[in-house]
């Protein structure tokens, strides 16, 4: 591991990859063209070099550097105070530790097909927080790939990372295009296409049969207008989580809990 290199200019361009961490269109415009996206905290950057990213620098607040600096390895690691550090990410960075990756090229929806048992489709979730906790939910419930429409939010994104506590990196995911004839790929390779909606005489998700668990595809829309009708046409059937005491429906994230852990028990209620 190289040294530590204490940096006292926010503006010195070795710290390019973290400038204005919290100014959404700026990110996006630069992380994605440039190959990189950035994790936060030690945990999530353990998790990441585990999942084989590899690493362009690190960014530390110089009083953790003793506890922290180990995990560069090879990339470069910088360090700063707290406020050099809020100037240049333009948040307090209380978790001590910052680290830029280089970006793996995402698999073709075929090949991504070909490795999983169990689905979640979404399209048109631009909410990284829910972007986050829907992969997290995904890992632990057993749902080992996630497809994603064009118009989804970046998965990689510094706050999908952290809400998701790394998983984003466990679970495998690809972008479908065409959108939405595309999703006939999903059928073509054997999986049952669930579209989560009230609509179109949607059954009770308790209610899916033995058979239509056995290789099953959750699709999710956005919070408020949901699965379009492109999409709801696309599936096998529509399934609804029953509401109680009035309650209109979940949140997207809480949806995709319940209905993952429903499907993924092998009978119906």
């Amino acid at each position: 591991m190289p040294d530590a290199i204490h940096i006292h200019d926010p503006e010195d361009e070795r710290l390019s990859d973290y400038r204005a961490l919290t100014d959404l269109a700026l990110r996006t415009r630069f992380e994605q063209p440039h190959g990189l996206f950035i994790a936060e905290g030690h945990q999530v950057i353990g998790r990441a070099l585990r999942a084989g990213y590899r690493m362009r620098s690190m960014l530390i607040d110089a009083k953790r550097a003793d506890q922290l600096a180990h995990l560069a390895e090879d990339a470069p690691c910088y360090t700063a105070g707290p406020d050099l550090l809020e100037s240049v990410t333009g948040f307090h960075v209380h978790r001590g530790a910052l680290a830029s990756f280089h970006r793996k090229e995402l698999p073709a929806p075929a090949e991504l097909l070909q490795g999983v048992n169990r689905l979640v489709v979404l399209e048109g979730l631009n909410n990284h927080t829910n972007i986050g906790a829907i992969f997290r939910v995904a890992a632990g419930l057993g749902f080992d790939g996630v497809l994603l429409a064009p118009d989804c939010a970046d998965p990689l994104y510094r706050r999908s990372v952290r809400v998701s506590m790394g998983e984003v990196f466990a679970v495998p995911y690809a972008y479908l295009e065409p959108w939405p004839s595309g999703l006939a790929q999903v059928r073509d390779a054997g999986f049952t296409l669930h579209g989560l909606s009230p609509s179109r005489g949607a059954i009770d998700i308790g209610q899916v049969s033995a058979e239509e668990r056995k290789r099953p595809a959750l699709m999710f829309g956005a919070e408020g207008p949901g699965l379009t009708a492109a999409a709801l046409d696309a599936c096998d059937r529509t399934v609804v989580i029953p509401m109680h005491a009035g309650v209109d429906s979940l949140n997207v994230a809480a949806a995709t809990a319940v209905a993952c852990w429903e499907l993924s028990q092998a009978t119906p209620r």
